[in-house]
């Protein structure tokens, strides 16, 4: 019963998460692409696609660091 309580707390988080980056990424002082990885985190657990998209990115963001 927890479990799936737990899935839907973190399904309904992620989702306000990537609402809100969405939102941020218009007003010029915050950051909204952080608060959309964040969502993408939190939903993309058991996700095959999210998870593949998480991968490009994590690559591209470590390949700029070189």
């Amino acid at each position: 019963m927890y479990r799936h309580i737990w899935r839907v707390v973190r399904i309904i988080l992620g989702t306000l998460l990537i609402i809100a980056g969405v939102i941020m990424g218009f007003i010029p002082i915050l950051q909204g692409w952080i608060f959309v990885l964040a969502g993408l985190l939190l939903i993309g657990v058991k996700r095959k696609t999210i998870k593949k998209w998480l991968k490009k990115a994590k690559f591209k963001i470590f390949q700029y660091r070189r």
